[in-house]
C-alpha cells in the first residue's frame, strides 16, 4: 500500500489529523479515512497526541474500509430521514460487500424511492458536510434520541456505564455509532443503493479493489438464515442490545436462556427429520467456519437422528491428513493445513465407498505430535440404519466427496450469525461473535493466551473465505449456532484474556475495541448454562466430551 505521510511539528494537542490533509491527498483517488501514528488507528477528527510522522491510511487498507462503511451508513440514514422524517431505518447485516437492511415508514419501500434516496446521498456527498465529533453527557443523548423517536438508542444509552458519550453529526443530524468514522462526506466516492427483497442493499467496494463496486452475488440460503434468526428475536421479545440487557436486569436469563436452547434443540430435530425423510442419505457433511460449534451439534445432531432410529457413525477429516512432511505450501511459502490437499482425498473416498457397499474399512489415524499417519486397529462398518457423520472445513467443497453419489450426501452448513444489533444503526458483526468464542476456548482448552488468538485470527479468516465461505450454498440447510445470549456469558472469561493484552501489542487496539464492545452487555453467571448447549464447546462443562 502506498504510505501517504504527514508530519506534526506543532504542540501536541493542538491540531487534528485532517487539519494536515493537503489538496493532493484529498483528492486521491483511494478515499482516505483513518490516521496512522505507532500501532495506533485513529480519526481524521482526533487531535495528534505525539509529534512525528503518520500515515494517511486509505481504503484500500483492511482496517479502515469499516471506517467508510460505517461512514456510508450514516450519510445513508441521514438521507432516508431528510426524505421520510418519520421513518425507522434498521441495519440488519451483511451479505457480500454489502448491508442489507429495511425501513419501516408509512407507505411500503418501493424502488422509486430508494431511487430518490440514493440522489439525496449524491447532494449529501457532494456538499462535503464535516462529520463532527461532540462529547455530551449521557443524559443529554437519552433525550436528543428521545426527541427522535430512537428508542432503540435510549434503551442502550440507559445501560451505558460512563455517564459522557460521544455523539457524531452531519449538518442537523446526530446518531451514536460504535466505531470511527471519517472527517466528512466527502469522502464517499464509491457506493451504490439498490431495492431488495423488501429492503435496500448498500452496496461498497471491496478493500483489495477500492475504486469499483463489488459485484453482489445473492445468497438467498444465508439471507433465509439470518431472516429465521429475526424471527427468534421476534419470540424472544429481543429486538437490541438494550432490550436484551433489560430481561437480565429484570431477572429473566433463566427462562431466555430456555426459550432460546429450545430453539437450537427445535430445529436440530427439524434438520434430522430431513435427514430420515431422504431415504438415500447416508453420507452426512457438516462445515463452517472456527469457533461455529461444530463439534457439539454434531454430537446433538447425532442424539435426534438415534430418536428417528438412525445409527450415526463419527468419522473425523483429521485422520486423513497426509504426513506433514508432504504439506502443500501456501502463498507465503509455509504449509498449508487448511488446503484440501493437505488430506489424502483418495483414501478418504475409497473407505467412504468400501463402508457404504456395507464392507469393513480399515481407518487411519494422524498423530498431530509426530505429524504422521498411522494404522492401529481403527475398524469401520456401516450397521444397520447406519448414517455416516463427517465434520470438518471442506464438507462443502464437492471436490472432498467426488466419488460418493450426490443423492448419498446431505450438507450441512454451520455458523454463528448474529442478527442482534446494539441498536437499529449498530449492528454486531459475526466475527466478532466467534473471536469471542476462540478466545475463551483458547485460552480455556488449548493454553494459548488471548494475544497470540488475535494474532492468528486474520490467517483463520483468509483461509475461510478460501475454503468455506465459497462453498456455503451447496449446503443443504445452514444452521445458526448464535445463541442471543452467550456475550452476556462470555464477558467476565473474554475480558481477563483481553485486560492482560499491553499497550505495546500489535493488537492492542483489537483488544481494546473488544473489551467496549463486550461493556454494552450484562453479566449472565456461565453457571445457568445447559451442559448440551452449543456455548459448553467454548466455556467447558459440556455433557458431551471434557477439556
Amino acid at each position: 500500500m502506498k504510505k501517504l505521510q504527514g508530519k506534526n511539528n506543532n504542540s501536541k494537542g493542538s491540531i487534528r489529523f485532517g487539519y494536515l490533509l493537503d489538496e493532493n491527498y484529498v483528492n486521491d483517488e483511494i478515499p482516505i479515512v483513518l490516521a496512522r501514528q505507532g500501532e495506533g488507528y485513529y480519526e481524521l477528527n482526533s487531535y495528534i497526541k505525539e509529534e512525528g510522522d503518520f500515515d494517511f491510511i486509505r481504503i484500500d487498507n483492511r482496517e479502515a474500509m469499516p471506517t467508510y462503511i460505517r461512514t456510508l451508513q450514516f450519510v445513508f440514514i441521514k438521507a432516508v430521514l431528510d426524505i421520510f422524517k418519520d421513518a425507522k431505518v434498521i441495519i440488519e447485516h451483511s451479505i457480500g460487500f454489502g448491508i442489507y437492511g429495511s425501513i419501516i415508514k408509512e407507505k411500503l419501500l418501493t424502488e422509486d424511492d430508494i431511487k430518490i434516496i440514493k440522489g439525496r446521498m449524491e447532494e449529501i456527498v457532494k456538499a462535503n458536510y464535516r462529520i463532527e465529533k461532540h462529547k455530551v453527557s449521557r443524559l443529554e443523548g437519552i433525550e436528543i434520541f428521545r426527541s427522535y423517536g430512537m428508542e432503540d438508542k435510549v434503551r442502550l444509552l440507559e445501560g451505558f456505564r460512563s455517564e459522557n458519550i460521544s455523539l457524531y453529526k452531519i449538518d442537523d443530524r446526530y446518531d451514536y455509532f460504535y466505531g470511527t468514522m471519517a472527517y466528512s462526506t466527502g469522502v464517499l466516492k464509491y457506493f451504490d443503493v439498490s431495492y431488495y427483497n423488501d429492503g435496500f442493499l448498500l452496496s461498497y467496494p471491496d478493500y483489495k479493489n477500492p475504486t469499483k463496486i463489488a459485484d453482489f452475488l445473492p445468497s438467498p440460503k444465508l439471507f433465509n438464515i439470518f431472516k429465521e434468526a429475526q424471527r427468534w428475536l421476534s419470540i424472544l421479545e429481543v429486538s437490541d442490545v438494550g432490550a436484551l440487557n433489560k430481561k437480565i436486569l429484570n431477572g429473566e436469563a433463566e427462562d431466555f436462556i430456555r426459550i432460546s436452547e429450545a430453539l437450537h434443540e427445535k430445529k436440530i430435530a427439524q434438520i434430522a427429520d430431513m435427514i430420515n425423510e431422504r431415504k438415500d442419505v447416508k453420507v452426512i457433511l457438516v462445515a463452517g467456519p472456527s469457533s461455529s460449534g461444530k463439534t457439539t451439534f454434531t454430537k446433538r445432531l447425532a442424539v435426534q437422528l438415534r430418536v428417528n432410529g438412525l445409527m450415526p457413525i463419527m468419522i473425523s477429516l483429521d485422520d486423513y491428513f497426509i504426513d506433514r512432511d508432504k504439506t502443500p505450501l501456501g502463498e507465503d511459502g509455509n504449509p498449508d493445513y487448511e488446503s484440501l490437499t493437505a488430506l489424502d482425498i483418495n483414501l478418504f473416498n475409497e473407505n467412504i465407498k468400501a463402508i457404504l457397499r456395507g464392507e469393513e474399512a480399515h481407518i487411519p489415524t494422524y498423530n498431530f505430535k509426530t505429524g504422521m499417519r498411522e494404522w492401529g486397529n481403527n475398524k469401520l462398518k456401516l450397521p444397520k440404519n447406519g448414517v455416516l457423520i463427517i465434520e470438518g472445513i471442506h464438507g462443502l467443497n464437492d471436490e472432498l466427496t467426488r466419488e460418493i453419489e450426490e443423492k448419498s450426501k446431505f450438507k450441512i452448513y454451520i455458523s454463528a450469525l448474529t442478527q442482534l444489533n446494539l441498536d437499529n444503526h449498530n449492528r454486531i458483526l459475526t466475527t466478532d461473535v466467534r473471536k469471542i468464542r476462540r478466545i475463551v476456548r483458547d485460552y480455556l482448552s488449548r493454553g494459548y493466551g488471548c494475544e497470540q488468538t488475535l494474532k492468528m485470527w486474520p490467517a483463520i479468516k483468509k483461509g475461510e473465505k478460501r475454503n468455506i465461505f465459497v462453498f456455503q450454498e451447496n449446503a443443504d440447510v445452514m444452521f445458526n449456532s448464535n445463541l442471543v445470549y452467550e456475550l452476556c456469558v462470555l464477558k467476565n472469561l473474554a475480558m481477563k484474556e483481553l485486560e492482560k493484552i499491553e499497550e505495546s501489542s500489535e493488537v492492542y487496539h483489537e483488544a481494546k475495541r473488544l473489551k467496549a464492545f463486550l461493556n454494552f452487555f450484562e453479566d449472565i453467571d456461565f453457571c445457568k448454562v445447559p451442559e448440551n448447549s452449543i456455548l459448553r464447546e467454548f466455556i467447558g462443562g459440556s455433557c458431551f466430551y471434557q477439556y
